[in-house]
């Protein structure tokens, strides 16, 4: 009787795993069927041939959104589809296996494609809980960071290093494009929702995306945040978007409101009073007339030229009716740490957003709102990485002028490069700021003081955001590396200063103009001999 019992459980055995690949071969063959065909179906962003001009943006845009609602339809009618044929196999297995298992006298096993589902739902959860999204991870040093990446519906700005790299481009690789597509759909998907289409005034499309960060971790999967317009002015949502090296998953949803949100630009200064000029310039067509939820505090070292920013700043004020600012004299040595510091402790209102600036940075409204949403206190801080921009008078040599200021801020390879080394501009809470211990007022000039805050965020429990923006840059000034440094520092220095002058291929071309111009001199004097 055992026997007869175990050869029929075996045979009962063979018949469900049969079922089972049955099944799951019917369904690779049904999706393979319903699959839809070609490139041209699939959703890109728009690539490098795209049409230009207004006229030809609103097309392409209006014939992307076309087949994003044809597409979604197509999928939705599919998985209908699916779920419909799934369920059914599913009720077919299960009656397989309860019969089965009732034959052999033997209790009907339910639950297990159930558990199934629920160990991958919990295996998917917990590659979420280990990555950084709801909490910051403690990290020994900078190195260990992972940046983001940012990109729009036209371009991705990246990191990535080498020669043939480049600090912009359009996702031409499919499997980049279809990737950060795929995101940006299920975003929408989430926002046209039933449960969100009620409480919407609009429904949602392509043209509302403003813009996105991402990133990998090699062990967990990629985190997206993305920011689309809200139904109103200075408001934002945001959706948090992770993919567990499996189906991307919806992790957080959320409304913003930042019209109320003022941002204390802090800018530490000794003399360079032409540069503060231009630095107010930049200042009140950018934060006084466009922004509005401004507040500027100047630190200034020293008494030699100090009246001149003062008469700088006064006449700013009056000219734009502009008094949210503060004027703070330091005597002593320059110290930036020390400047920065003192500014974010003068201030005595509620808790309030810091961005730390230097003279020689130009800022587009669309970054202080970048800064706005990729901080919260408590929470998150913001590390972003600026374009610094190559000597124009090398850029530019072969031109008659140099051209505008505005026209020279152009994120391409020949123009700068991304200062990834640098963790001088920040935008964090003036609350995290201060729990975090503010900067190391022992170091005193340039540089180091801006690593050391840097890493006491990395080993809190603060999220540090750190990713390419477009809107910021550091405008070219001339290095001097002064005689007083020792022959291995000088060296450094540069290097340093040939790094910022201009590309390597720009820094090449004046190496060999010697040979460039012998050659063109050889041309034309062969050219003259043809013609006599």
């Amino acid at each position: 009787m055992t026997m007869v019992r175990r050869g029929l459980l075996a045979w009962i055995s063979r018949v469900v795993v049969l079922l089972v690949l049955l099944c799951c071969a019917i369904s690779v063959l049904y999706m393979l069927a319903c699959t839809p065909k070609g490139n041209e179906e699939q959703l890109g962003l728009p690539r490098a041939n795209s049409p230009t001009g207004k006229e030809g943006y609103q097309a392409v845009l209006q014939e992307w959104e076309e087949q994003h609602r044809n597409y979604i339809s197509s999928l939705k009618r599919q998985i209908a589809q699916l779920k419909e044929e799934l369920q059914e196999r599913s009720e077919q297995l299960k009656n397989a296996q309860y019969h089965a298992s009732d034959a052999a006298g033997l209790g009907p096993e339910r639950g297990a494609p159930e558990k199934t589902q629920a160990d991958l739902l919990a295996f998917l959860h917990s590659q979420v809980d280990k990555a950084e999204v709801h909490a910051g991870v403690k990290l020994a040093t900078e190195y260990a960071a992972v940046p983001f990446d940012s990109f729009t519906l036209q371009k991705v700005y990246q990191l990535e290093t080498g020669l043939t790299r480049h600090p912009e481009e359009k996702p031409v690789r499919k499997d980049k494009r279809d990737e950060l597509v795929e995101a940006i759909e299920s975003a929408l998907e989430t926002l046209n929702s039933p449960a969100e289409s009620s409480l919407n005034q609009h429904p949602y499309t392509a043209s509302d995306f403003i813009e996105g960060i991402y990133r990998t971790e090699r062990d967990k999967g990629t985190l997206y945040e993305l920011t689309f317009k809200g139904d109103h002015k200075h408001e934002f949502r945001r959706l948090v978007l992770f993919r567990p090296f499996g189906p991307i998953m919806k992790v957080k949803k959320e409304k913003l409101n930042m019209a109320n949100t003022l941002i204390n630009v802090i800018v530490p200064l000794a003399r360079r009073v032409d540069k503060f000029r231009q630095f107010m310039q930049n200042f009140r067509e950018t934060c006084i007339q466009q922004d509005g939820r401004i507040h500027l505090t100047v630190v200034y070292f020293g008494k030699e030229d100090m009246n001149e920013v003062k008469g700088i700043l006064e006449n700013t004020s009056k000219a734009a009716n502009f008094r949210n600012f503060t004027f703070i004299q330091l005597n002593g040595e320059f110290s930036r740490g020390k400047g920065l510091d003192i500014g974010a402790r003068f201030w005595k209102g509620s808790n309030v957003l810091l961005f730390f600036c230097d003279v020689d940075i130009y800022f587009t409204s669309e970054f202080l709102n970048t800064c706005r949403l990729n901080t919260q206190p408590g929470r998150k801080v913001f590390y972003p990485v600026l374009f610094s921009q190559y000597n124009p008078g090398i850029i530019y040599g072969h031109h008659d002028a140099v051209p505008p200021l505005e026209q020279q801020l152009v994120i391409k390879k020949e123009t700068g490069f991304w200062r990834d080394f640098g963790f001088g501009m920040t935008c964090q809470y003036r609350s995290d700021f201060i729990n975090i211990g503010g900067f190391d007022l022992d170091i005193k000039g340039w540089g180091g003081e801006d690593v050391h805050l840097y890493r006491k965020y990395l080993h809190s429990n603060l999220i540090v955001v750190r990713t390419p923006v477009r809107g910021l840059f550091h405008l070219w000034h001339e290095k001097r590396c002064v005689d007083e440094l020792t022959p291995e520092q000088y060296k450094m220095c540069m290097q340093s200063k040939a790094m910022n002058e201009a590309s390597h291929g720009q820094l090449g071309m004046l190496v060999f103009r010697h040979e460039i111009e012998a050659h063109l001199r050889k041309q034309k004097q062969k050219t003259s001999s043809k013609k006599t």
